[in-house]
């Protein structure tokens, strides 16, 4: 298991990449529909710390694995086979999902991630014996995401409240450091295409649930309204918004994005609030459907909220990481303008309509104006792309 080139041509996804990132899609989708019961109900406060709690996992578990591939990935039979263990425990993570929102019990979740995280350090462990100067940060990063297990195991006879919730930042904050501790001598190698591409293939999944939940949900609305109009115009305005945000997401170069170790974070960090607004937007959508057949109680000004909340994370997530730094004054204007304007839609009239409207404004913006970046990654030529 010898590191990888980092730059190696043509270099992309595997087919056992691509199998992997499907059990995520069972993951998400039930975070999702979880989300969308509990702001559906009016329960706020839960559902959102629920979402983010079991959300981190989910991410978590992928990223780690997207960069480990990334630097060692061998495409053995053994590296195969613990991939497949790895993904046997997303599956668990998300039959655990359901209890942990309704009655506080992450018993199942937790066992789950264990399964992903020790079959991480399996990983990391191989990757060790024929690591050469790497050796320490691959054991740094084994002895880092054993430890950080038994705090998770603890982390089962901690009562649901304030004090859970307490204990589970200081333990995220923990495993999020790990990367930091174990790449701070010397860093791993990453290819800069096939890391963002794989980031680029998270996000197709999670808008993809929008388009989904949101036609399962419209499907399930049709026996319950009086009039189709409704159903029809919100269908279209989530195909419109869905589009946009993915033409706004894969507007910039990511791979520039991560030039350097703490670029790197920063683009991976980030992609939490990314990945996880993108997946409670088909939530939100599903919140709208509800409020229009009557089985939410829900403002109307409330319900609009589940859905702009999102997507103004989504547009300042990207703008920040990967957006800001390839792009001109205009947009770099335009984009955090109109995150602000949809995050206001829910107080002014047709809401959602007004926010594919934004969306759409900006997707005209950044065709009107390429990212070209110079070669010393700070000044915006308007040169058109080639």
């Amino acid at each position: 298991m010898l590191p990888r080139d980092p730059a190696q041509p043509h270099r992309t996804a595997s087919t056992l990449e691509l199998f992997f990132d499907l059990v995520f899609v069972v993951a998400v989708s039930i975070a999702s529909a979880q989300l969308h019961h509990a702001l559906s109900h009016g329960d706020f406060l839960h559902g959102i710390t629920s979402y983010a709690m079991l959300f981190f996992a989910i991410w978590w578990a992928w990223m780690n694995f997207t960069w480990f591939a990334t630097s060692f990935d061998t495409d053995d039979w053994l590296y195969r086979v613990t991939t497949f263990v790895q993904m046997g425990g997303v599956l668990v993570v998300a039959a655990g999902i359901p209890r942990a929102f309704t009655d506080g019990d992450f018993t199942i979740t937790v066992l789950g991630y264990v399964v992903m995280r020790i079959a991480m350090v399996a990983q990391w462990l191989r990757a060790s014996r024929s690591a050469g100067p790497l050796r320490s940060a691959t054991r740094r990063y084994a002895f880092g995401i054993a430890a950080v297990q038994v705090l998770w195991i603890l982390f089962l006879v901690i009562p649901s409240g304030p004090w859970q919730i307490a204990a589970f930042v200081v333990f995220a904050l923990i495993e999020i450091g790990i990367p930091v501790f174990a790449e701070y001598r010397k860093q791993t190698p990453w290819h800069p295409h096939h890391i963002t591409e794989r980031y680029g293939l998270f996000t197709l999944i999670v808008l993809g649930e929008s388009l989904l939940a949101s036609a399962n949900a419209i499907i399930e609305a049709i026996e319950e309204v009086e009039s189709l109009g409704p159903l029809i115009a919100i269908s279209v305005l989530t195909l419109v918004v869905t589009a946009s945000l993915w033409w706004i997401y894969f507007w910039p170069p990511h791979h520039r994005a991560i030039t350097s170790f703490q670029r790197s974070l920063r683009y991976g960090y980030t992609h939490y609030f990314v990945f996880a607004a993108a997946a409670a937007f088909s939530a939100g959508i599903e919140v709208e459907l509800d409020v229009l057949t009557g089985e939410s109680h829900l403002s109307n000004v409330a319900a609009s909220f589940t859905v702009t909340i999102p997507i103004a994370i989504f547009l300042l997530g990207i703008w920040w990481i990967a957006i800001r730094e390839n792009a001109d004054r205009v947009v770099n204007t335009v984009v955090p303008i109109a995150a602000l304007l949809v995050l206001l839609d829910p107080v002014l009239p047709i809401p959602v309509t007004l926010t594919a409207l934004i969306l759409v404004g900006v997707v005209v913006v950044l065709v009107l104006r390429p990212p070209v970046v110079s070669a010393d990654g700070n000044e915006v030529s308007r040169e058109p792309r080639r």
